[in-house]
Protein backbone atom coordinates (compact mmCIF):
# COMPACT_ATOMS: atom_id res chain seq x y z
CA UNK A 1 0.00 0.00 0.00
CA UNK A 2 1.05 3.44 -1.11
CA UNK A 3 1.31 6.19 1.61
CA UNK A 4 1.49 9.96 0.79
CA UNK A 5 3.47 12.81 1.82
CA UNK A 6 3.44 16.50 1.54
CA UNK A 7 5.89 18.34 -0.50
CA UNK A 8 7.50 15.90 -3.30
CA UNK A 9 11.29 16.98 -4.36
CA UNK A 10 11.26 19.04 -7.74
CA UNK A 11 12.34 15.69 -9.62
CA UNK A 12 9.08 14.34 -9.79
CA UNK A 13 8.95 15.57 -13.02
CA UNK A 14 11.32 14.39 -14.49
CA UNK A 15 11.24 10.74 -13.16
CA UNK A 16 7.84 10.55 -14.05
CA UNK A 17 8.22 11.11 -17.43
CA UNK A 18 11.98 8.93 -17.50
CA UNK A 19 10.49 6.33 -15.33
CA UNK A 20 8.45 4.14 -17.80
CA UNK A 21 10.59 1.22 -18.47
CA UNK A 22 13.18 2.62 -16.12
CA UNK A 23 13.80 -1.28 -15.03
CA UNK A 24 14.26 -2.90 -18.13
CA UNK A 25 17.51 -0.52 -18.48
CA UNK A 26 18.55 0.34 -14.66
CA UNK A 27 19.30 -3.28 -13.55
CA UNK A 28 21.10 -3.79 -10.12
CA UNK A 29 24.44 -4.94 -10.59
CA UNK A 30 25.27 -7.82 -8.28
CA UNK A 31 28.91 -6.34 -7.57
CA UNK A 32 27.52 -2.89 -6.24
CA UNK A 33 24.85 -4.72 -4.52
CA UNK A 34 27.07 -6.82 -2.64
CA UNK A 35 29.35 -4.05 -1.47
CA UNK A 36 25.95 -2.07 -0.37
CA UNK A 37 24.33 -4.98 1.58
CA UNK A 38 27.69 -6.02 3.37
CA UNK A 39 27.68 -2.34 4.32
CA UNK A 40 23.92 -2.60 5.91
CA UNK A 41 25.52 -5.29 8.45
CA UNK A 42 22.54 -6.78 10.12
CA UNK A 43 19.97 -4.20 9.74
CA UNK A 44 16.64 -6.21 9.74
CA UNK A 45 14.52 -2.55 8.93
CA UNK A 46 15.96 -0.59 5.73
CA UNK A 47 14.24 2.88 4.50
CA UNK A 48 15.51 3.39 0.62
CA UNK A 49 15.49 6.99 0.30
CA UNK A 50 14.88 7.81 -3.53
CA UNK A 51 14.11 4.02 -4.22
CA UNK A 52 13.19 4.07 -7.66
CA UNK A 53 12.11 0.87 -8.64
CA UNK A 54 13.90 -1.10 -6.02
CA UNK A 55 17.30 -1.99 -6.79
CA UNK A 56 19.85 -2.65 -4.09
CA UNK A 57 17.64 -3.70 -1.69
CA UNK A 58 18.19 -6.62 0.74
CA UNK A 59 16.04 -9.32 0.59
CA UNK A 60 16.58 -10.30 3.99
CA UNK A 61 15.67 -7.01 5.54
CA UNK A 62 12.29 -5.62 5.85
CA UNK A 63 11.89 -2.73 3.72
CA UNK A 64 10.43 0.65 3.18
CA UNK A 65 10.72 2.47 -0.33
CA UNK A 66 10.40 6.20 -0.51
CA UNK A 67 10.63 8.29 -3.71
CA UNK A 68 8.66 11.33 -4.56
CA UNK A 69 7.81 9.87 -8.35
CA UNK A 70 4.72 7.95 -8.41
CA UNK A 71 5.70 6.16 -11.48
CA UNK A 72 8.64 4.93 -10.35
CA UNK A 73 7.17 3.52 -6.97
CA UNK A 74 4.34 1.68 -9.39
CA UNK A 75 7.38 -0.50 -10.61
CA UNK A 76 8.88 -0.79 -7.04
CA UNK A 77 7.73 -4.74 -6.27
CA UNK A 78 7.45 -4.26 -2.19
CA UNK A 79 4.45 -3.58 0.02
CA UNK A 80 6.05 -0.46 1.73
CA UNK A 81 6.19 2.23 -0.29
CA UNK A 82 5.96 6.18 0.71
CA UNK A 83 5.66 8.93 -1.79
CA UNK A 84 7.84 11.00 -0.02
CA UNK A 85 10.47 13.47 -0.75
CA UNK A 86 13.96 12.65 1.82
CA UNK A 87 13.89 16.03 2.84
CA UNK A 88 10.92 15.60 5.08
CA UNK A 89 10.84 12.04 5.56
CA UNK A 90 7.28 11.14 7.49
CA UNK A 91 8.88 8.70 10.04
CA UNK A 92 9.49 8.81 13.84
CA UNK A 93 13.50 9.00 15.01
CA UNK A 94 15.40 6.41 15.23
CA UNK A 95 12.03 4.31 12.98
CA UNK A 96 14.80 2.10 11.09
CA UNK A 97 17.95 0.30 11.99
CA UNK A 98 19.10 1.80 8.55
CA UNK A 99 18.99 4.03 5.78
CA UNK A 100 20.20 3.51 2.56
CA UNK A 101 20.45 5.73 -0.94
CA UNK A 102 21.96 5.02 -4.06
CA UNK A 103 22.63 7.72 -6.73
CA UNK A 104 19.94 10.14 -5.55
CA UNK A 105 21.51 13.06 -3.72
CA UNK A 106 21.79 14.85 -7.16
CA UNK A 107 18.50 15.00 -7.26
CA UNK A 108 17.63 16.49 -3.70
CA UNK A 109 16.06 20.22 -3.22
CA UNK A 110 17.76 20.43 0.18
CA UNK A 111 21.24 18.10 0.40
CA UNK A 112 21.57 18.74 3.94
CA UNK A 113 18.53 18.62 4.87
CA UNK A 114 17.60 15.00 3.22
CA UNK A 115 20.95 13.74 4.47
CA UNK A 116 20.02 14.96 8.88
CA UNK A 117 17.04 12.66 7.72
CA UNK A 118 18.23 10.12 6.65
CA UNK A 119 20.24 10.35 9.79
CA UNK A 120 17.56 10.93 11.64
CA UNK A 121 15.06 8.30 11.42
CA UNK A 122 17.85 5.09 11.31
CA UNK A 123 21.01 4.75 12.85
CA UNK A 124 23.13 3.31 10.20
CA UNK A 125 23.38 5.02 6.48
CA UNK A 126 24.49 3.81 3.29
CA UNK A 127 25.04 6.19 0.46
CA UNK A 128 25.88 5.35 -3.10
CA UNK A 129 27.30 8.82 -5.03
CA UNK A 130 29.66 9.69 -7.44
CA UNK A 131 32.77 13.14 -7.20
CA UNK A 132 31.97 15.43 -9.57
CA UNK A 133 35.01 16.60 -9.68
CA UNK A 134 37.18 13.36 -9.77
CA UNK A 135 39.37 12.26 -12.68
CA UNK A 136 39.96 11.15 -14.91
CA UNK A 137 35.99 11.74 -16.58
CA UNK A 138 33.88 9.67 -19.06
CA UNK A 139 35.50 10.19 -22.42
CA UNK A 140 31.60 11.03 -23.31
CA UNK A 141 32.40 14.31 -21.79
CA UNK A 142 35.67 15.35 -22.74
CA UNK A 143 35.79 14.35 -26.70
CA UNK A 144 31.66 14.47 -26.90
CA UNK A 145 29.19 16.35 -24.25
CA UNK A 146 31.62 18.91 -22.64
CA UNK A 147 28.38 20.64 -21.36
CA UNK A 148 27.98 17.44 -19.45
CA UNK A 149 30.92 18.46 -16.91
CA UNK A 150 29.15 21.64 -16.26
CA UNK A 151 25.60 19.79 -15.63
CA UNK A 152 27.13 17.90 -13.54
CA UNK A 153 29.12 19.62 -11.57
CA UNK A 154 26.19 21.64 -10.82
CA UNK A 155 23.87 18.43 -9.92
CA UNK A 156 26.24 16.78 -7.70
CA UNK A 157 27.93 18.25 -4.48
CA UNK A 158 31.72 17.30 -4.33
CA UNK A 159 32.39 14.23 -2.03
CA UNK A 160 33.99 15.77 0.84
CA UNK A 161 31.12 17.87 1.49
CA UNK A 162 29.05 15.28 1.33
CA UNK A 163 30.98 13.28 3.38
CA UNK A 164 31.41 15.63 6.42
CA UNK A 165 27.66 16.53 6.30
CA UNK A 166 26.90 12.69 6.87
CA UNK A 167 29.57 12.13 9.57
CA UNK A 168 30.52 9.21 7.36
CA UNK A 169 32.97 7.12 8.91
CA UNK A 170 34.22 5.18 6.14
CA UNK A 171 34.27 5.79 2.16
CA UNK A 172 34.55 2.76 0.05
CA UNK A 173 35.06 3.13 -3.69
CA UNK A 174 34.06 1.53 -6.39
CA UNK A 175 35.53 1.20 -9.70
CA UNK A 176 32.79 0.38 -12.62
CA UNK A 177 33.45 -3.06 -14.62
CA UNK A 178 32.94 -2.94 -17.99
CA UNK A 179 29.73 -5.16 -18.23
CA UNK A 180 28.15 -3.10 -15.46
CA UNK A 181 24.64 -4.44 -15.68
CA UNK A 182 22.87 -0.87 -13.75
CA UNK A 183 22.82 1.44 -17.06
CA UNK A 184 23.36 4.83 -15.89
CA UNK A 185 25.70 7.21 -17.99
CA UNK A 186 29.01 5.46 -16.93
CA UNK A 187 28.23 1.72 -16.82
CA UNK A 188 28.92 1.89 -21.00
CA UNK A 189 32.44 3.27 -20.37
CA UNK A 190 33.60 0.13 -22.64
CA UNK A 191 30.85 -0.04 -24.18
CA UNK A 192 30.13 2.66 -26.61
CA UNK A 193 27.65 1.83 -29.09
CA UNK A 194 24.90 1.76 -26.02
CA UNK A 195 25.04 5.55 -26.28
CA UNK A 196 23.45 5.44 -29.58
CA UNK A 197 20.08 4.03 -28.44
CA UNK A 198 17.77 6.71 -27.28
CA UNK A 199 15.90 4.00 -24.92
CA UNK A 200 19.36 3.73 -22.80
CA UNK A 201 19.92 7.69 -22.58
CA UNK A 202 16.16 8.01 -21.50
CA UNK A 203 16.85 6.20 -18.39
CA UNK A 204 19.64 8.55 -17.50
CA UNK A 205 18.55 11.39 -15.37
CA UNK A 206 21.09 13.16 -17.26
CA UNK A 207 20.33 12.93 -20.51
CA UNK A 208 17.20 13.09 -19.87
CA UNK A 209 17.74 16.85 -18.41
CA UNK A 210 19.48 18.12 -21.35
CA UNK A 211 18.23 19.82 -24.56
CA UNK A 212 18.17 17.22 -27.49
CA UNK A 213 19.99 20.30 -29.87
CA UNK A 214 22.91 19.23 -27.21
CA UNK A 215 22.54 15.65 -27.33
CA UNK A 216 21.67 14.78 -30.54
CA UNK A 217 24.87 16.32 -32.11
CA UNK A 218 27.41 15.10 -30.09
CA UNK A 219 25.53 11.42 -30.50
CA UNK A 220 25.96 11.67 -34.41
CA UNK A 221 29.85 12.80 -33.77
CA UNK A 222 30.17 9.50 -31.68
CA UNK A 223 28.33 7.54 -34.41
CA UNK A 224 30.49 8.53 -36.91
CA UNK A 225 33.49 7.72 -34.88
CA UNK A 226 32.16 4.48 -34.32
CA UNK A 227 31.67 3.50 -38.01
CA UNK A 228 34.81 4.52 -38.86
CA UNK A 229 36.81 3.11 -36.02
CA UNK A 230 38.01 6.46 -34.37
CA UNK A 231 37.06 5.48 -30.97
CA UNK A 232 38.26 2.30 -30.91
CA UNK A 233 41.38 3.24 -32.61
CA UNK A 234 41.90 6.24 -29.46
CA UNK A 235 40.27 3.74 -26.87
CA UNK A 236 42.46 0.75 -27.41
CA UNK A 237 43.80 0.85 -24.02
CA UNK A 238 40.52 0.59 -22.57
CA UNK A 239 38.92 -2.19 -24.41
CA UNK A 240 41.37 -3.98 -22.11
CA UNK A 241 40.83 -2.72 -18.89
CA UNK A 242 38.19 -4.74 -16.43
CA UNK A 243 37.03 -1.96 -14.25
CA UNK A 244 37.92 1.77 -14.07
CA UNK A 245 37.55 4.20 -10.94
CA UNK A 246 35.38 6.89 -12.40
CA UNK A 247 34.70 8.44 -8.60
CA UNK A 248 31.86 6.77 -7.68
CA UNK A 249 31.83 5.88 -3.72
CA UNK A 250 30.26 4.32 -1.07
CA UNK A 251 29.64 6.35 1.83
CA UNK A 252 28.71 4.54 5.57
CA UNK A 253 27.75 6.81 8.61
CA UNK A 254 26.52 5.51 11.85
CA UNK A 255 26.86 2.03 14.16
Amino acid sequence: MTASASGPAPVTATYDRIGIGYRNVRRADPRLAALIHQSLGEARTVVNIGAGSGSYEPERAEVTAVDPSQVMLDQHPGSKKVLAGAEDLPFEDGAFDAAMAVMTVQHWSELRRGLDEMRRVSRRQVLFTFDPHHEPALWLIDEYLPELREFERARFTPLSTVAEALEAHTVLPFPIPHDFTDGFQIAYWRRPEHFLDPIVRQASSTFAQMPASVVEPAIERLRADLASGAWHRRHADLLERDSVDYGYRLLIAGR
